[in-house]
């Protein structure tokens, strides 16, 4: 698979670029910037991987797929210039502006006959595969309620999420993995906190889902938070499971690692990391999975070439933005809103 990057930024630069470069197979042929400082930080990361000036061009030097990671307020365009040139489309998350904006994207893809994907990464993170494994082994019974955050304190990101705030932005990611874990939503309740300095910008978030299987999803995600709760607890008949920080792929980007670097060790999770399983007064360790945000670019490789199902469908994507479009109403109202389709 020959593949590009448009947009260098924070995320391209470290959550995109590094697993490109090092994925088993396929050819980078380059990052669509014209920024003078991210071409010579993309010269510097990765010499030999060219900057072009644009998608046209880029198509024109050969590519299967394109990954766009840019700001939402100018993505949609982009992904959609991307689609008309009859390549294979990565979306960085959010995936829209509204369900309205996603859905005219994939029509768009449908029509031309293009595959789009979304790059919701955290479906590989440790801890939700972990959490994966137990619900489909039956360990905890029959779930009652699933508590998923993201609780940090980076006031530094305080206006400056993609989407109009951290609901849409992180949001996107707690609110896909309850889907992926429970199936779909018929109610939602949402709270929204905003800073004097950021009126219109949310860096906070709860959000109630009541799933169709009944099912209570409780999410939350937060920039200005001091104190951190569990990142999941997840309460079922048989027992809870309980688990505690972030998974450490990103961290491990960040710091420059990659999956060449690390070999077998990527995505590995310390033993202090482990989460617990309780039932009454018992209490055990549960081994985490290793965490492989790589898989979403194998899984997309296969499908470039006919070999399987895109990593994450593009209608999956769209619920997730029709459940954050009810959020945010939800919390302007002050009111439970019905996402049921009847």
């Amino acid at each position: 698979m020959r593949i590009g990057l448009v947009g260098y930024g924070h995320g391209g630069r470290f959550f995109h670029a590094p697993l490109i470069a090092t994925l088993p197979g396929a050819t980078f042929v380059g990052v669509v910037t014209r920024s003078p400082e991210r071409r010579q930080q993309l010269s510097t990361d990765l010499p030999g991987v060219k900057a072009f000036d644009s998608i046209g061009q880029i198509v024109e030097a050969g590519v299967d797929a394109l990954v766009i990671s840019t700001t939402l307020k100018g993505r949609p365009a982009l992904v959609l210039e991307a689609i008309e040139h009859g390549v294979a489309v990565v979306s960085d998350k959010p995936f829209a502006a509204n369900a309205e904006q996603a859905q005219a994207l994939i029509t768009a893809a449908e029509r031309q006959g293009s595959l789009l994907s979304v790059y919701q990464n955290r479906r590989w993170d440790s801890d939700y595969l972990t959490l994966r494994k137990l619900i489909d082994a039956g360990a905890l019974g029959t779930i009652t309620r699933f508590e998923s955050r993201v609780e940090r304190y980076s006031p530094q990101a305080v206006g400056n999420a993609s989407g109009g705030g951290w609901l849409r932005d992180l949001g996107s990611h707690l609110v896909d993995q309850a889907l992926q874990l429970f199936g779909p939503v018929d109610r939602v309740f949402a709270q929204l906190h905003y800073t004097p300095e950021h009126p219109t910008v949310d860096h906070g978030f709860f959000v109630s889902l009541t799933h169709a299987n009944g099912v209570i999803s409780h999410l939350w995600g937060n920039a200005l938070q001091n104190s951190q709760a569990p990142r999941f607890r997840v309460s079922g008949s048989l027992g809870c499971y309980t688990v505690e920080g972030l998974d450490g792929q990103e961290e491990a980007l960040l710091a420059g690692k990659s999956p060449k670097i690390e070999g077998e060790h990527w995505g590995a999770e310390e033993h202090r990391r482990w989460g617990w399983f309780e039932q009454g007064p018992e209490r055990e360790r549960v081994p985490s999975e290793k965490g492989c945000w790589p898989q979403f670019y194998r899984q997309l490789q296969a499908a470039v070439v006919g070999q399987g199902p895109l990593p994450v469908s593009a209608y999956d994507a769209l619920e997730t933005t029709r459940i954050l479009d009810a959020a945010r109403l939800s919390a302007e109202r002050q009111q439970v809103v019905s996402t049921k389709i009847e």
